[in-house]
């Protein structure tokens, strides 16, 4: 066993037990090919000048000294993964054909080359004897071609140089090279994930210079011995310009790559998501410090730690770390930091039995000898002297690690050092702004969802029921029958009242989820607030038989009378068993009749005729229904209002500057003052115009008012837009923009003086009729102000498909901005959005000075709100707008930060 083991650490120590048998084989075979040309060429009969005056052995001697001196004084750059080693080869071999007969060339070679790899192996490169014999066969036999391929064509012994001479030998130093390039091609293939051809290709572009200077080398001190030997002694100074010029070149080469390579993987960075820029900061330092292996252990906003791993030519892989492998991390990362950071202070690297070949004048370090484990990023190599280790941190929050395996060959440089250092630092970046947008994103996700859900039941809210539900209308025919069912709990303020809010949340949720194992596919299923909730059934059941019996209504209130029946099992509640009893008002209308605004209403008196008649369902009956024909009668009414000049009036609220005070803008309000009903608000009858022809000519009356004032403004010196709110379905008119250039002319107004104000709910239609108007009002110059944003369910969608020009925060995120981290959330996020697509935001509903100052510090930069105006009367906004611009030091800002439109 004792004998084994010594014979195992022999192997050892000469590389032959690491290395893989393709390399063996080629090794063994490269040394065999040289032994047997180098005795073959001795064996042939040599003749010597008669009065040569040195001996065959100084002739041989200096020879052997030759190619040992052009392997030691070699220069080294790295590609890829892996060093590149380039000689004076071809200088040493025309020098050599010279010295000696050229059949001792190979055993000279043999000998030189053996020589210096030798005293390399164990002075600077602390080499295998394996690597030191793969090189000294690879380079013999470079040397046996090249020399035979120069003796075919002339003979170099003891000749003066002549043309057809200097031809010869340049093709056999061109033949030398070949080989050698030829050799280390074949070993760089043994290599893992190792792609040669790029190698090579690189490291020949980098030997072409010197390839014609080392021949010149060679054919000058031949010329200079057959002249006078002595200026043989300024020899050393020429050859040591020319190293200080290859080595300057070949430097200035490798820094312009590796820095291109670090902008480029510097860029790839650019992006936001986490998994993305994860992945990039691995490749990178594969590309630019052609790395061994990287590894990126990354804190992921949950506290738990992933680690990305990835070598040349192989896929960038992961996985989450567990808890012993994350505390083991950090006493691993200081004791790595401390290697790393002593690591650039030694003269040179250690012995590494997995090092590299020299495969002639062109040679391939980092070579495979030993295998490195690819795959499992859990599980890396042993950590060494070559190892780069990068904390990445921002502002002093720890965002992940880096760490860099190099190539065995050499030791990291202080350049290298350097170019990881700038790429951590933007890698660092690059994952801590993924992971601030994804947490944007998360908020934005939870506060949509929010927006749309009810938080005590998860079920979509009435906002969210009216918008899905008309939407759900729109897509059915005109008399396609839907019904609604509107459901009160009975009692419920019982319950809240002796039991606690607690029980009575309880009741909700176990009524919501009875109700949504109720809920058929299709059907829409909401909580309208309180008590109440809501079912939407585009396609109600209907059965053959009678006529009456072919409406749906009988089939809805035999549904109807079911929920009713299920919910009434008994459950219990807070400790009380007890039976939920529920009032069901039902209503069936054709789906292009109603929208949900109107069978809510519908099926809410319904719903009290269920309470009021003692029976728990009842259907809606329109000859008790009061306020059908009051709408009739109110759209008669407005439509003499039209036909005078007192009733409908605007009323006026300017838009501020937070920074100078200087008006922005003034928002055209709706007023009524009806002779009989009195002051009546928008709310009160702008849905009865929607919903009635008389949307066209009344969109036209308030534009006409608007713009006349607008022209006011102007003959007192007042430039500033005017705003009116359009309605969704004022876009489907084709004549709007006709109609709207008439008024701009006849009142001589700028278009750009007119902002129109539309709502989100604009992207929920895919009619072209609607984008064709909006395009037709920008192209006259309209401006385009999107309402009350945020509110709707697509709102980054509806800025992708209409360009507008200013954003108006929606007063409920104003208004809770101090109490609701998610409000505020939305408001910061849409003024930075706003930023970065050049639009204004103007915060609507601003009551107070906080939530002035926090407008002012997110970076709103216009507001309105009764902290500012109330709406006030055409005829006194005259003097408000001139009092602030007196007051105001600053000139009013343009509605887009760029000026566009």
């Amino acid at each position: 066993m004792t004998s084994a083991r010594r014979t195992g650490r022999l192997l050892t120590s000469l590389g032959i037990a690491l290395a893989p048998r393709p390399v063996l084989v080629l090794t063994l075979g490269l040394l065999a090919v040289a032994l047997v040309v180098a005795l073959a060429g001795l064996a042939v009969p040599a003749t010597l000048p008669p009065d040569d005056p040195f001996s065959p052995l100084a002739r041989f001697g200096t020879a052997v000294g030759v190619l040992a001196v052009a392997q030691l004084f070699r220069l080294r750059f790295r590609v890829g993964t892996g060093l590149v080693n380039v000689s004076w080869g071809e200088a040493a071999l025309v020098v050599g054909l010279y010295l000696v007969p050229p059949g001792w060339m190979p055993a000279a070679a043999l000998l030189g080359v053996g020589l210096a790899w030798a005293l390399l192996a164990v002075f600077a490169d602390r080499r295998s004897g394996l690597e030191v014999l793969h090189t000294t066969g690879a380079l013999t036999v470079a040397v046996a071609v090249g020399t035979l391929v120069t003796t075919r064509l002339a003979t170099p012994f003891a000749a003066a140089p002549t043309l057809p001479l200097v031809a010869a030998l340049v093709t056999g130093a061109l033949a030398y090279l070949l080989v050698a390039t030829g050799i280390a091609g074949v070993t760089l293939a043994l290599r893992p994930a190792c792609r040669a051809g790029p190698i090579l290709l690189h490291a020949l572009r980098g030997k072409l210079l010197m390839f014609v200077g080392n021949v010149l080398v060679g054919l000058g001190v031949v010329a200079v011995v057959e002249s006078d030997p002595r200026w043989l002694l300024l020899l050393p100074p020429v050859l040591w310009l020319l190293q200080q010029t290859y080595s300057h070149r070949i430097r200035a080469d490798d820094e312009r790559r590796t820095w291109r390579a670090l902008a480029e993987a510097t860029g790839a960075l650019n992006q936001l998501d986490a998994h993305a820029v994860a992945t990039a900061g691995v490749s990178g330092p594969l590309s630019f410090l052609g790395a061994e292996r990287v590894e990126l252990d990354v804190r992921r906003a949950d506290g738990q730690w992933r680690r990305y791993a990835g070598e040349p030519g192989q896929p960038v892989v992961h996985r989450d770390l567990s808890e012993a492998e994350r505390v083991g991390r950090g006493s691993r990362t200081g004791a790595r930091a401390r290697r790393t950071a002593g690591a650039s202070g030694r003269g040179g690297p250690p012995f590494d039995a997995t090092g590299g070949y020299a495969d002639g004048d062109i040679a391939a370090d980092q070579l495979p000898i030993g295998e490195s484990a690819v795959g499992d990023p859990g599980s890396p190599a042993a950590r060494s002297d070559h190892d780069l280790t990068r904390s990445l941190a921002v502002g002093g929050a720890e965002v992940g690690e880096l760490r860099v395996r190099l190539p065995r060959a050499t030791l990291p440089s202080q350049r290298e050092q350097d170019a990881l250092s700038a790429f951590g630092d933007a890698l660092a970046a690059a994952l801590h702004d993924a992971a601030t947008h994804q947490e944007l994103q998360e908020v934005t996700a939870r506060s949509s969802y929010e927006a749309v859900h009810d938080s005590l039941t998860n079920l979509v809210n009435r906002a969210a029921l009216l918008s899905r539900g008309d939407h759900a209308l729109h897509q059915l025919a005109h008399d396609h029958p839907v019904a609604l069912l509107l459901l009160d709990i009975d009692q419920f303020k019982e319950v809240n009242d002796t039991l606690g809010h607690a029980a009575g949340d309880e009741l909700l949720r176990v009524t919501a989820q009875r109700l949504m194992a109720m809920t058929r596919p299709g059907e829409l299923l909401g909580r309208l607030g309180g008590d109440e909730f809501a079912l939407l059934i585009p396609s109600p059941t209907v059965l053959g038989g009678s006529a009456g019996e072919r409406s749906p209504m009988p089939q809805v209130l035999r549904r109807a009378r079911e929920i009713v029946e299920r919910l009434a099992a008994p459950l219990e509640v807070a400790g009380v068993r007890m039976s939920v009893e529920v009032s069901v008002g039902v209503v069936v209308a054709g789906a292009g009749t109603a929208d949900m605004t109107e069978l809510l209403r519908r099926a809410d008196i319904a719903m009290y005729q269920a309470k009021q008649g003692g029976g728990s369902v009842a259907p809606y009956d329109s000859a008790r229904d009061a306020s059908s024909t009051d709408k009739l009668a109110l759209l008669a009414e407005l439509r003499e209002a039209l036909g005078v000049d007192d009733q409908l009036v605007l009323a006026l609220q300017p838009a501020v500057d937070l920074a100078t005070g200087a008006p922005t803008g003034v928002e055209a309000l709706i007023r009524w003052r009806h002779p009989r009903r009195g002051r009546l608000n928008p709310a009160d009858f702008v849905r009865a115009i929607e919903e009635s022809e008389l949307l066209g000519a009344f969109t036209r009356y308030v534009v006409d008012k608007a713009l006349g004032i607008a022209a006011d403004w102007a003959r007192h010196g007042l430039d500033v837009p005017i705003s009116i709110n359009l309605s969704a379905r004022s876009l489907l008119d084709p004549r709007l923009p006709a109609e709207v250039a008439e008024s701009l002319r006849r009142h001589q107004v700028p278009p750009h003086r007119l902002v129109l104000e539309i709502t989100e709910t604009v992207v929920m239609s895919e009619l072209e009729v609607i984008d064709e108007v909006l395009a037709a009002l920008r192209q006259m110059g309209v401006q385009i102000a999107v309402d009350d944003f945020g509110t709707g369910f697509s709102s980054l969608t509806f800025l992708t498909r209409v360009s507008v020009d200013e954003l108006k925060v929606d007063r409920s995120f104003v208004m809770k901005m101090a109490e609701s981290p998610e409000a505020a959330a939305i408001v910061r996020t849409t003024v930075d959005l706003g930023r970065e697509l050049g639009l204004r935001v103007v915060a609507e509903g601003v009551e107070t000075a906080d939530q002035r100052a926090a407008l002012a510090e997110l970076g709103c930069t216009a507001a309105q709100g009764y902290h500012f105006f109330r709406p006030m009367p055409s005829d006194k906004i005259v003097a408000v707008l001139r009092s602030l611009f007196d007051s105001a030091h600053a000139r009013i800002l343009p509605l887009r930060a760029d000026g566009a439109s």
